[in-house]
């Protein structure tokens, strides 16, 4: 039998790369998004990938009503709960509005998902739990330090709400998987990354600007780094997404486990960095200002992804460049 699973925030930008590689591994994704941050463009650009018609929500992941009302639709097998505000810059100003939606929208999933009886997790975490680590490359063992930001602190906190939820409740399995920093698209063009309003991340700002939309800045040129911008471990989309695929395989085979994984490449590209290597590869010209440091931003992070390889059999298989190119085919697009 097909197994559905739910994906919360499934348009945007890793959500709709992993209903991609669920349908390409035999899975049935359905989709819950509100779109505060992408479009039914990327919805559209999925269906045109997979050649089929998604179960597509426009729900709020924070309305308990309309999360149960997909539980009640659908047998549903496991959860991948993507639904959040992600922009580290944006939390550093209204860090009320990030902890009220993020923790609010994983209480309800957890809610929902017990009432339902559903007991697999796979949890969109990220590399900013460690906050600003003593010692690179980090494991998934690092103790985590303070928080750089409110975003990252949400991320802490969801954590530690599912591992209590799993002791409480001794047949769930979750997977937490701390992401690095990912970019690319789909080699396909369909779907990228594609925000609302003013990007956060760096390749949606460096493609604006690639456009000539903008003036890329970045943001700190002294930071005790080789050429003084911040250290980064970038990922590729779609290898991230792959890696959903094969947490949500290992969390249907425990019975009541709470793992956390580490995904990155695990090498490190500094900022100025992918600039150049985008402008060599594409062949086109960033126009860049250096600015001030930005609050919340770490240094320097890097992973250790070898637990990843040993569990999930899941590694990288793209490189930094295969992003840089296929982000550009999107943006041109």
């Amino acid at each position: 039998m097909e197994k559905n699973i739910l994906i919360t925030g499934g348009a945007g930008f890793i959500g709709s790369h992993t209903a991609v590689a669920l349908h390409q591994a035999g899975l049935k994704p359905i989709i819950v998004d509100n779109l505060s941050n992408t479009s039914m463009e990327m919805v559209h650009g999925i269906e045109n990938i997979i050649q089929e018609k998604l179960v597509f929500h426009p729900y709020d992941c924070c309305n308990k009503e309309q999360v149960k009302s997909i539980f009640e639709q659908y047998p549903i097998h496991g959860v991948i709960h993507f639904a959040a505000f992600k922009s580290v810059a944006e939390s550093v100003l209204e860090p009320q509005k990030y902890m009220k939606n993020n923790m609010g929208s994983l209480e309800v999933m957890l809610e929902c998902m017990k009432d339902a009886g559903v007991n697999n997790l796979v949890f969109s975490s990220s590399a900013t739990v460690y906050g600003e680590p003593d010692d690179n490359p980090v494991t998934e063992d690092t103790p985590f330090k303070k928080a750089a930001s409110p975003y990252g602190e949400t991320k802490q906190l969801g954590e530690d709400c599912i591992q209590s939820y799993c002791t409480e409740n001794i047949h769930f399995n979750a997977a937490l998987l701390r992401y690095f920093n990912p970019i690319g698209a789909h080699p396909s063009g369909n779907i990228g990354e594609l925000p609302l309003g003013i990007p956060n991340n760096l390749l949606p700002l460096v493609n604006q600007a690639a456009k000539g939309e903008r003036v890329l800045k970045i943001f700190g040129k002294d930071y005790n780094t080789p050429d003084g911008t911040c250290l980064r471990d970038y990922i590729h989309v779609m290898d991230l997404a792959e890696a959903h695929v094969a947490a949500l395989r290992w969390v249907f085979g425990q019975n009541g486990t709470c793992q956390a994984f580490n995904l990155g490449q695990g090498k490190v590209d500094s900022v100025l960095s992918i600039i150049q290597n985008f402008e060599s590869i594409n062949g086109v010209a960033i126009p860049y200002e250096w600015s001030e440091r930005r609050p919340g931003d770490v240094e320097q992070i890097w992973a250790n992804a070898s637990k990843a390889k040993n569990i999930l059999g899941w590694e990288t298989k793209r490189s930094t460049s295969d992003a840089l190119r296929d982000s550009w085919n999107f943006a041109k697009k």
